[in-house]
């Protein structure tokens, strides 16, 4: 089952499909050391990561397992980062949100913006009843940024990574349906 890949407005954002131009953005973000602190993955150190990163999002469109969606700031058109559900199951009806942010874009509300307009297709369109999501503890804006959006943390996945050498800890996070609370402001899928 394919899952159709939108394109969603917020006031600021535009989340998008990723094209082929993406990748050397996607490449100067996930080779970032910094950026990538809490990520479970070590920063990328070849540029072909990131169009093979493209091909996966397609791939999980196709396959109907995902989508993730490239960031940009409607004011310059800026690529920023990216946002998107992947493990979805139709039959669960559920997904996990995932999304990362260059540094620049930090601090922003950007990522609060972004996966407001994620869970609301989430929701809506797919008719997801759950949605779960992962944060590093040791990563506490992306927990903020994951109970303004009304998830609840339900418990910790004891020294499931390995982060730089390191061993750590992580948040798990759900939002189920009948606790969304909606963005005021529409969220129109173009």
């Amino acid at each position: 089952m394919t899952l159709p890949t939108p394109t969603l407005l917020t006031p600021r954002l535009r989340l998008r499909p990723f094209d082929g131009a993406d990748a050397n953005d996607l490449f100067a973000m996930h080779s970032n050391a910094y950026v990538l602190r809490y990520w479970d993955s070590p920063p990328w150190s070849d540029r072909a990561r990131a169009e093979r990163f493209v091909a996966v999002c397609r791939q999980m469109a196709a396959e109907g397992t995902g989508a993730r969606l490239a960031i940009d700031r409607l004011s310059d058109g800026a690529f920023i980062g990216w946002c998107g559900l992947t493990q979805w199951n139709p039959d669960y009806r559920s997904a996990s949100l995932g999304y990362c942010f260059n540094e620049a874009a930090w601090g922003h509300g950007y990522a609060t913006e972004a996966a407001r307009a994620v869970l609301g297709w989430a929701f809506d369109t797919l008719d997801l009843n759950r949605v779960q999501a992962e944060a590093d503890t040791r990563n506490g804006a992306s927990a903020r940024v994951l109970e303004k959006l009304g998830f609840v943390r339900e418990g910790t996945l004891r020294e499931d990574c390995v982060v730089n050498g390191e061993v750590s800890d992580s948040w798990v996070y759900g939002l189920i349906r009948r606790e969304w609370q909606p963005s005021p402001e529409p969220v129109p899928a173009v």
